[in-house]
């Protein structure tokens, strides 16, 4: 059976933010926990948030770590509790969003957070408790503002994922003004994440149409807009088709993702320094080369019709075109110039095979597939 579910309140527009008070008002939040980072701070959208809430009594936890940990979750759990907190707004990019997901979690539930994570069976034990979240992207990659889903690295330095609809967000607030100033290489390596998604949701064997449209709808938006976003940061109608293909993106990721996200989430763990949205880039190409026999993509043309979304003549040009576009957007070239040691390949594999997108690829890898992959994009 298919769970089909669409999903929350979202705001969309220039200058969106300016709704966040009457957000907080709609969903009954008067003494928000901000969750945010250095970088979002420093560049001056945390005051614009700020600003946007006269009269609340804000309380800011703004050291999220690119790669959230339960270290900074139970920070900001402590820091929500002492100050008699009744919500939580993420302002940033998946990082804090995701942060925030593990702060309702935290918050609001006993023991170690490993206990929720999906591969854990956690997700039950998830409920209804949780703080209420609004969320404010940054960037357009992750769409975590529409997701159901988090992943923070534990204490025992796994990488997890935390699923429930619980965690979905009260409100998302996707304002394309706030993404004007992102560095071009922030804007492409969050790009790619937004079409890894879009690409390997529309893979994935699930039944759900509607997230097979959406998906492809995101693709075609940021195949279309990512280079153009990347070269010109004031673009203002490729950073709205880059913010909705981000969104789309995890609307539709609720059917599941595949080898890309189970790589880049093991890999994620064991190098924490490492960007989620670039390695997704450097694993794309392989995992689309090795999904390409599998059954359900062959049968629903599930490549050829990838390729027309992205103005390609044949699915079988999708691979070399993705590397084509890493290369003019200024990525690395491979794992290898990000540091990633052929050494590392167990430890990553053994990841990967336990992650929870392994098994929502069409086809379900081995150690000797995940060894390919990774040589390749070496």
């Amino acid at each position: 059976m298919s769970l089909i579910y669409y999903i929350t309140q979202v705001q969309f527009e220039f200058g969106a933010i300016k709704l966040l008070k009457q957000e907080c008002e709609r969903i009954g939040i008067s003494r928000p926990l901000v969750i945010t980072d250095a970088g979002v701070k420093a560049a001056g959208v945390l005051q614009k948030a700020l600003a946007a809430l006269p009269g609340l009594p804000v309380t800011v936890f703004d050291q999220t770590p690119s790669n959230p940990t339960e270290a900074a979750v139970r920070a900001a759990a402590q820091m929500y509790l002492a100050n008699g907190c009744d919500g939580l707004i993420a302002v940033g990019g998946g990082s804090s969003i995701d942060c925030a997901k593990g702060v309702a979690i935290a918050a609001t539930h006993e023991g170690p957070l490993k206990t929720y994570a999906t591969i854990e069976g956690g997700s039950p034990r998830i409920t209804e408790r949780v703080a209420p979240i609004i969320a404010v992207p940054t960037t357009s990659g992750t769409g975590s503002e529409v997701a159901r889903g988090a992943i923070l690295i534990v204490d025992d330095h796994r990488k997890l994922g935390f699923h429930s609809w619980h965690l979905v967000p009260k409100a998302a607030i996707c304002d394309p003004e706030l993404t004007l100033g992102l560095p071009p290489l922030l804007t492409a390596a969050t790009g790619m994440d937004a079409i890894a998604h879009c690409m390997e949701t529309f893979m994935a064997p699930a039944f759900n149409p509607p997230a097979d449209g959406i998906g492809l709808d995101g693709l075609a938006r940021a195949w279309t807009h990512i280079e153009r976003a990347t070269k010109d940061g004031s673009d203002r109608e490729a950073r709205l088709n880059l913010m909705s293909a981000s969104m789309q993106g995890a609307m539709a990721f609720q059917k599941g993702l595949g080898c890309v996200h189970s790589l880049s989430h093991s890999l994620g763990g064991v190098d924490p320094r490492l960007h989620h949205g670039t390695l997704n880039a450097m694993f794309l190409p392989a995992v689309v080369r090795f999904n390409a026999s599998a059954e359900s993509i062959q049968k629903e043309n599930r490549l050829q019709r990838m390729a027309h979304a992205m103005g390609l003549t044949s699915g079988s040009d999708i691979p070399e075109a993705i590397e084509d576009m890493n290369a003019r957007l200024g990525m690395p070239s491979g794992l290898d110039a990000m540091g990633v040691q052929a050494s590392q390949f167990d430890q990553i594999i053994t990841g990967a095979m336990a992650d929870h997108c392994h098994k929502t690829n069409p086809r379900i890898a081995s150690v000797e597939d995940y060894q390919d992959m990774l040589r390749q994009a070496m």
